[in-house]
């Protein structure tokens, strides 16, 4: 008795994008997307977004100076580099794999990435802080479950 029918097929994502700060909280997440984008056949985008608030501008919108400016392209470079690298490891076991990297706010660079991909699910890793830490950093996980028109699945590490 076959239970995928059409409506199901429509289900299944064929775009996993997962989301990246490059923490050890993230590698189970990392694993989780790799395992979904392999059984579903689906594409996977592996994006990480420069936190704009933590170089000091949480508007670029009006410029930045000089040695701003060489500073967030160094760092553009060195997330790119690592990207790649993720992108090869996963391309092993996946035949359609690509990257990106904005800056921006975090869980807002997110929701809008996911829009603007036609993303059907966003897999991310979560740090699992709970009071004061979680007060002061906040949660992009939490703000993208919050504010994503697509599912979202948190993956929480076994380190938190």
């Amino acid at each position: 008795m076959a239970i995928a029918g059409k409506g199901f097929r429509q289900m299944l994502p064929q775009k996993i994008l997962f989301c990246t700060d490059f923490s050890d909280n993230s590698k189970p997440a990392r694993q989780n997307a790799v395992d979904y984008a392999r059984a579903f056949g689906a594409e996977l985008i592996i994006l990480h977004v420069i936190n704009s608030s933590r170089i000091g501008y949480p508007s670029l919108d009006e410029g930045l100076p000089l040695d701003i400016r060489s500073t967030l392209t160094n760092i553009q470079q060195s997330v790119q580099k690592a990207l790649s690298l993720m992108a090869s490891e996963c391309s092993k076991d996946l035949q359609r794999v690509q990257t990106s990297v904005l800056v921006g706010t975090p869980a807002e660079e997110i929701v809008r990435f996911s829009e603007q991909e036609s993303v059907q699910l966003v897999v991310m890793g979560t740090h699992g802080w709970t009071g004061f830490k979680h007060l002061i950093m906040g949660s992009t996980a939490e703000n993208v479950v919050r504010t994503s028109l697509c599912p979202v699945l948190t993956v929480k590490s076994s380190s938190s």
